[in-house]
């Protein structure tokens, strides 16, 4: 229920600008800022994969399942990255999720962008964040 695009090369840059001038065709009084960072977006690693969820109406396997299996690949590829010393990250972001974007993609009638997966040699060391306390989202369930 999912598939990939591969992004590399000077397609990379062609989407940036794509995703700039698109940023300006919804906003035309975006900040230059916002419109470079877009321009920019996909330009630091040399290969950038797009899951795209395909998933099947009426299949056995319900419609979000097939769309949860298709994150289940975007966290793998992390892994996967990470344990060949690579480095990854998985966004969305508007452009996930607009119309005009998806079809210049080239998804089809009823596919999705789960994610897309920049990955290369980290320049640097990802820095920390905070995350949630473990122990807040775990509960004992009794009948």
């Amino acid at each position: 229920p999912w598939r990939f695009l591969a992004i590399r090369g000077t397609a990379r840059h062609a989407l940036g600008e794509r995703l700039a001038a698109r940023a300006l065709e919804k906003d035309p009084a975006a900040p230059p800022a916002a419109v470079d960072k877009d321009r920019q977006r996909f330009s630091h690693a040399p290969l950038v994969l797009v899951v795209v969820g395909c998933p099947v109406a009426g299949h056995k396997v319900p419609v979000q399942e097939q769309l949860l299996s298709g994150g289940a690949v975007c966290f793998a590829l992390l892994q996967a990255a990470q344990a060949l010393g690579f480095g990854a990250q998985w966004l969305t972001g508007w452009a996930a999720y607009d119309a005009v974007i998806q079809r210049e993609l080239g998804l089809g009638e009823g596919e999705q962008v789960l994610g897309f997966i920049p990955l290369g040699t980290p320049a640097e060391a990802a820095p920390e964040r905070q995350r949630p306390d473990a122990g807040a989202l775990l509960s004992d369930w009794s009948p």
